[in-house]
């Protein structure tokens, strides 16, 4: 019997809403950092996949954007992507925040499902801030509103019930050669990654709409003989005055962003990194295919 012969595979789409824990759920079932996390909604723009392994079996996971009613072509880009991952899933994990309950947006989501063919699985997330007698009723209501294979009460930050997720799909996989090595942990590329905690930086440090009116492209990657990397970065705005608060006062705001961003990123990587930051204006980037393409979108 060949090595590959007793391997087994699974790709699991998770989706929900904005802000529904997604990228927090994929990190901690896959024990590394994979996606960028804070507490605004809409901060995963494209569809990340981590990998897990569960002795023979690999679980390809996959952190999508959240789900809404998009009315700019950033936003329905995002929502396109969140959909188009399901078209490449074995089976759909719905995350719907149980302090929220059954929101629009989670019924939009239910809607979208019900012709699907694929089964889905839900998991009532950040359960610890309900109680037993709030819980069960939602989780009813939610099964009366679509027939799922099977359901979790998980707390994603905490890894409250993750474990029993990560074996339900341990069972649920197939015979198949693992697809990625049996030591990667992420498909995405270091230099894509880079970026990311640079804008999970911007999310972390700037109020209100600001970080949403950003990206971050990863312009250069030098290796350096002592194994270090120096990686040159350019934070895009949408105006002047964004440019200005992005930099702060002699330049003390970028200084911190990029400092978080480096222990980040040397934290992750495993290796020294030294950090340069710009930031330019590009008014159109919202609606620009250069930059869709650069965060993973189409």
């Amino acid at each position: 019997m060949s090595e590959t012969s007793s391997q087994k595979t699974i790709t699991v789409a998770i989706i929900g809403a904005p802000n529904a824990g997604k990228s927090t759920l994929v990190n901690k079932l896959v024990g590394s950092k994979v996606s960028i996390v804070s507490p605004k909604a809409q901060t995963t723009r494209s569809t990340l996949r981590g990998i897990v392994m569960q002795g023979k079996t690999q679980i390809i996971l996959m952190d999508t954007p959240g789900i809404f009613r998009p009315d700019k072509a950033l936003d329905k880009a995002m929502v396109r992507a969140a959909w188009q991952a399901l078209d490449e899933a074995d089976a759909y994990l719905l995350l719907v925040d149980a302090a929220r309950g059954i929101t629009d947006k989670v019924r939009d989501i239910i809607e979208g499902l019900k012709h699907r063919k694929i089964p889905v699985i839900l998991a009532l997330n950040k359960v610890d801030s309900l109680t037993p007698e709030k819980l069960l009723p939602l989780s009813l209501e939610l099964h009366q509103l679509l027939d799922f294979e099977k359901s979790f009460m998980i707390s994603a930050l905490k890894g409250k019930g993750t474990d029993d997720v990560l074996r339900y799909f341990e069972n649920k996989a197939t015979v198949m050669p693992w697809p990625y090595p049996e030591d990667e942990v992420s498909t995405a590329p270091m230099r894509f990654m880079a970026a990311e905690m640079t804008r999970e930086q911007i999310f972390h440090k700037m109020s209100e709409e600001l970080p949403y009116s950003t990206y971050v492209e990863t312009d250069t990657w030098e290796e350096h003989r002592d194994g270090s990397v120096k990686i040159n970065q350019t934070i895009y705005v949408l105006r002047e005055a964004h440019k200005a608060i992005i930099v702060g006062k002699a330049g003390s705001m970028l200084k911190a962003i990029g400092a978080q961003a480096r222990e980040e990123m040397a934290k992750s990587f495993g290796f020294k990194v030294h950090l340069f930051l710009f930031v330019k204006v590009k008014e159109d980037w919202q609606s620009s295919s250069e930059a869709f393409a650069a965060i993973g979108l189409e």
